[in-house]
């Protein structure tokens, strides 16, 4: 996903890491060598180390859907798919990065060449292929995707450093977090020598994770070292809708998954490259329609909720696989692990400390949160992660928090507040919602719709951070190229409700009611 200019961002300071390491993600984890010096020189542990810092460890590519802010009903199905194949030929091309290692050993000009060049030439034709799309339903596509199709190589020292995240924070569940993360530092110390010792308890001696793409130990802080950065909520005035609506849907103990994104790639079979959690609607994949979502069971314990609410699962790198581990969306592109359920998982509607709300339109969607907030940047990240007991003083949106006994990892996200009043959803799916601003108005004649938070609690096993690795890593799933970074944690909803339910939300939150 890419930027929404509506979104307003607040500094946070993360600390870049120093590329200390000999890092070389996506390799199968194999620390990335200096093959051009011999072993007995006596430099040879400095200069692998920093060839390890300059290989490329990801493939970074412009967000193409992110520049279609209009695409005409009649050409969308086909654009979705075009933007998908996109999605598929960068996940290709990073899986050939990683399978390549020897080659770009042996050739420097090798990324460029055999992987970048052709990738490049691959998204112009489908680049091309939006254009006709668009034209033979009249449109016209802006002049800005044609220089989308070049994407270029990320080193493994970016990586480290907090790759294409340049410190701005997201959203908190309590409103914007306007405090500086200090919490950014590895105080699991330094590889020494950059020597690969094998595999320890499911985790790659190279830091690349248990599939070779991450998490690596600077993805992790210890939080309680981390000073508190959450700032106070927005002041509230005398027409302020104070009450809240909370459905119960249960944390997918029946286990429905899928890879498909219905919003993003609708018709696209592993459209996501990720597996989602699925609470709320029971029949969403990538061929539901409005119809299906109509005609489907759900979780809620109010079954005049049928909306779709799906988040990436959380898995736990601890050497074990789950059922897909062969499988696309899976292990075939880096997700693996131990799926964890969560123990908690609370949906509530909340309101606005300005105004009242108006109910949200039937099938409305939004995304909050970016899969590809690594590669994009933070314009659109919303990821907040914390623990138990920490919640109201630490959010944390780079890094995973390792736990103090007796505290469970916490993910919460908060929903873009602000609707259109038109549209229930959008070419970039971005733009027909929004925030509302630090005093918590809606700008741009926007309306205040039900905000939806939500807080998902997980017992997961603390990662341990020593001499620069991290053995039982826990991570979200993701795109592979995107490295299993906590920044790129994201949620969906599609807003499916019966009976009036709608309407009665929005009565229960500006009456300042507490309605289940």
């Amino acid at each position: 996903m890419g930027r929404n200019t509506r979104k307003r961002r607040t500094p946070l300071a993360t600390k870049a890491i120093a590329a200390s390491a000999a890092l070389a993600l996506g390799g199968g984890g194999l620390v990335w060598a200096n093959y051009y010096a011999s072993a007995h020189e006596s430099n040879w542990a400095q200069n692998s180390t920093k060839a390890a810092a300059a290989q490329v460890a990801t493939i970074t590519c412009p967000d193409v859907g992110q520049q279609l802010t209009t695409v005409p009903s009649r050409a969308k199905n086909q654009v979705a798919t075009e933007l998908a194949t996109l999605d598929r030929q960068i996940t290709e091309a990073y899986a050939r990065l990683a399978s390549t290692r020897q080659a770009q050993a042996n050739d420097a000009n090798f990324v460029q060449n055999a992987i970048l060049g052709p990738l490049k030439d691959k998204r112009t034709a489908v680049i091309g292929r939006i254009k006709i799309d668009l034209n033979r339903v009249a449109a016209t596509a802006p002049s800005s995707i044609d220089g989308l199709a070049a994407c270029t190589g990320t080193t493994a020292a970016q990586t480290t450093a907090g790759g294409q995240n340049n410190g701005q924070n997201g959203k908190n569940n309590n409103g914007q977090n306007n405090g500086q993360n200090n919490g950014g530092q590895n105080n699991g110390g330094q590889n020494n020598g950059g020597q690969n010792n094998g595999q320890n308890n499911g985790q790659q001696a190279g830091n690349g994770g248990q599939a070779g793409n991450g998490p690596t130990a600077a993805d992790f802080v210890d939080i309680t070292k981390v000073q508190p950065n959450v700032a106070a909520k927005p002041q509230k005035n005398g027409n302020a809708s104070t009450g809240t609506f909370t459905t119960l849907c249960g944390v997918n103990a029946n286990k429905n998954h899928n890879t498909d994104n219905v919003i993003v790639a609708p018709g696209v079979t592993n459209g996501a490259h990720h597996l989602h959690d699925y609470v709320g609607n029971q029949k969403v994949d990538a061929f539901s329609s409005n119809n299906t979502f109509l005609q489907s069971g759900t979780s809620c314990q109010n079954k005049n909720d049928l909306s779709a609410y799906y988040w990436p699962v959380l898995r736990v790198q601890d050497g074990t696989q789950d059922f897909d581990q062969n499988a696309l969306g899976g292990g075939k592109e880096g997700n693996v692990g131990r799926i964890l359920v969560a123990k908690q998982a609370q949906i509530k509607y909340v309101g606005s400390p300005t105004s009242k709300v108006v109910a949200m339109p039937q099938f409305l969607r939004i995304i909050t949160g970016d899969a590809k907030a690594f590669t994009n940047g933070p314009g659109n990240a919303n990821a907040h992660w914390s623990c138990t007991g920490f919640e109201n003083k630490v959010q944390l949106t780079d890094k995973y928090p390792i736990c103090p006994q007796g505290s469970n990892v916490v993910r919460t996200f908060a929903f873009q507040s602000c609707w259109d009043g038109q549209n229930i959803d959008s070419a970039n799916h971005r733009t027909h919602v929004a925030f509302a601003d630090a005093g918590g108005n809606c700008q741009n004649g926007f309306k205040a719709i039900p905000q939806l938070t939500m807080r998902l609690v997980y017992n997961v096993p603390a990662p341990v951070v020593q001499n620069g690795q991290v053995k039982n890593a826990f991570a979200v799933d993701g795109f592979p190229e995107q490295l299993h970074k906590a920044i790129t944690d994201h949620d969906d909803f599609i807003a499916v409700m019966n009976g009036g339910l709608a309407n009665k939300i929005a009565n229960c939150i500006n009456t300042g009611q507490n309605c289940r």
